[in-house]
């Protein structure tokens, strides 16, 4: 079962994003979901086995340039994460179409996402779900 989270999901979502995001803190991560929840742009689902929370997915609207869009808003997926043993049985691919109805329902005609570069996985998982990659790039910064 999938469902969109509600504010008082946010701690629920945090202690599965925690095992994605591993530099955060669970409480940061709460006070994030909870302001991206409570945000009409925005849109976090939440998949369950019986009672227990699985896997979450959250999207938003981006308006400014998309690496390989030509419109806007486009649909971004933000971050997806299944627990371990449910993967490779469906899951991350429900809760990506349940984002990408979503971003349709808010009028988006494109959905794009990003990885960083030595993340095979999700390379492979964005590849698998229909995507095309537009781009690869490297960051840089320095102080000044």
């Amino acid at each position: 079962m999938i469902r969109r989270a509600a504010v008082a999901d946010s701690l629920t979502v945090a202690e599965l994003a925690i095992k994605m995001w591993t530099s955060h803190e669970v409480s940061e991560l709460a006070d994030d979901f909870a302001e991206l929840i409570a945000n009409a742009e925005c849109a976090v689902f939440i998949m369950y086995s019986g009672d227990s929370p699985i896997g979450f997915a959250q999207c938003q609207l981006r308006h400014d340039y998309v690496e390989g869009t030509d419109s806007s808003p486009v649909g971004y997926l933000e971050g997806i994460y299944v627990k371990e043993p449910y993967r490779r049985k469906g899951c991350a691919r429900a809760l990506l179409a349940a984002c990408q109805d979503w971003a349709k329902a808010q009028g988006c005609t494109e959905f794009a996402s990003d990885c960083e570069l030595d993340n095979a996985e999700s390379l492979a998982f964005h590849l698998k779900m229909g995507f095309i990659e537009a781009n690869r790039i490297i960051c840089f910064a320095k102080k000044i």
